[in-house]
């Protein structure tokens, strides 16, 4: 049946059961530890019940409140902002470290910190990334089997939708959300499976190529990425180290790898908005040298991007290299998402902060120290953000300097 015959509930239904099947893989035995807006109730619900039919341990669910967030800002001692729940996050980072999946719902109001002041919002990211870094780690080594997930709450439908009523906008994006997700083909499951076997064969077209970097150009962007040292592309569904395969984004689009953190030069320029915890970054411009950003301006919110790349060493040097074609079903929707989930995956992108050392080869009792010579860098952060499009072109080159075409006006050659 396609989704279009579908009810509301049973659509999100679909969003759970894709969910746990696919993005999560979830094993019989595993904690479930899931994180989301106090409006995401609903699929919450769909996605415990789909856990727990796939053999469940336990699901525990952290929710967030967007008032209670501003409530700290507007209120809270200036001292305070440099506390963090940091026995939760141990808490979670245990969990992890013994099997449990991770399942975070994104959705919650893109602009919520404007307005607040910068130095504060600051204060308490830093110490929620100090708090959280063991968690992150183990996430973005991929230990263990985790997925993101979106619900389209009501804040978020009127910044994407500002012209419609609020019950056509949150429906509107509902639509776009089930459609760019899969949800709308006959057998969800199966359209997943074959996404992700092409996604595959792009990544494994690019491993075989073994490009020592990569050379966007285009208008704005003159940007040299060397690749790490044993480098490896990824797409689509990964194994963990425990041997899980999952997904780790629902949607996804793209193939990506990990970038040589001090074999980056040159400048570029973001092609769509960041919205990073609460605050729009637009019209970033940034310049590299030896793999740091050594010039850095948007034109709006130029003071959020300052102190995220002052968090700690690593925030100015990059993670991440993603490749996603402009014709991308994300893309075409001609929707300006304000959600990283769904901009990343309609446009390529690079990411400041930790590495996925998952692509990377031979890394197994690899030290940190060894890693981080082969180029994988380390950081408290991990933010993506875009800048590909329908004007930028890009070559893998290898060290000989002969360059190879990969894409022309953002499609695959």
């Amino acid at each position: 049946m396609s989704g279009a015959s579908l009810t509301f509930a049973e659509r999100l239904d679909r969003l759970g059961e894709v969910a746990v099947k696919i993005g999560l893989n979830l094993q019989a035995g595993q904690e479930l530890v899931i994180s989301a807006p106090l409006e995401a109730v609903p699929l919450v619900r769909r996605l415990t019940e789909h856990a727990y039919k796939a053999g469940a341990s336990l699901v525990t669910t952290q929710y967030s409140d967007d008032e209670a967030t501003l409530a700290r800002y507007r209120f809270a001692t200036d001292d305070s902002l440099d506390t963090s729940a940091s026995w939760m996050a141990d808490g979670i980072a245990r969990a992890y470290r013994e099997g449990a999946a991770r399942l975070a719902i994104t959705g919650g109001n893109p602009t919520l910190l404007n307005g607040q002041d910068p130095t504060r919002v600051s204060r308490a990211s830093r110490a929620a990334s100090r708090a959280n870094r063991e968690a992150m780690e183990i996430i973005t080594r991929f230990d263990t089997n985790w997925t993101i997930v979106a619900f389209a709450t009501a804040s978020w439908a009127a910044q994407v939708f500002p012209d419609l009523a609020g019950e056509q906008a949150q429906a509107k994006l509902w639509d776009a959300i089930f459609a760019s997700s899969r949800l709308d083909t006959p057998d969800p499951v199966l359209a997943w499976k074959q996404h992700n076997a092409a996604l595959h064969a792009k990544a494994a077209m690019l491993n075989e190529r073994r490009f020592d970097s990569l050379h966007f150009s285009g208008p704005g962007t003159d940007l040299h990425v060397g690749l790490a040292d044993g480098h490896a592309w990824a797409g689509g569904a990964e194994h963990t180290t425990n041997g899980i395969e999952c997904n780790p984004n629902i949607p996804t689009e793209e193939v990506f790898t990990t970038p040589h953190s001090h074999r980056v030069s040159g400048h570029v320029a973001s092609t769509k908005p960041l919205f990073h915890q609460g605050t729009l970054i637009d019209e970033i411009r940034v310049t590299f040298a030896e793999g740091r950003i050594v010039e850095a301006h948007a034109s709006k919110g130029e003071d959020a991007l300052r102190r995220i790349l002052d968090t700690d060493e690593g925030a100015a040097r990059l993670g991440e290299v993603a490749l996603v074609p402009h014709a991308s079903p994300i893309s075409d929707t001609g929707i300006l998402f304000r959600n990283t989930l769904f901009d990343e995956n309609a446009s390529s992108h690079i990411a400041l902060g930790q590495a996925y050392t998952k692509c990377m080869l031979d890394t197994d009792g690899t030290s940190p120290d060894a890693l981080a010579a082969r180029g994988a860098n380390s950081s408290m952060i991990h933010i993506d953000w875009m800048i590909g499009s329908d004007k930028i072109d890009l070559d893998g080159a290898y060290r000989d300097g002969t360059k190879i075409p990969l894409m022309r006006k953002g499609a695959w050659v």
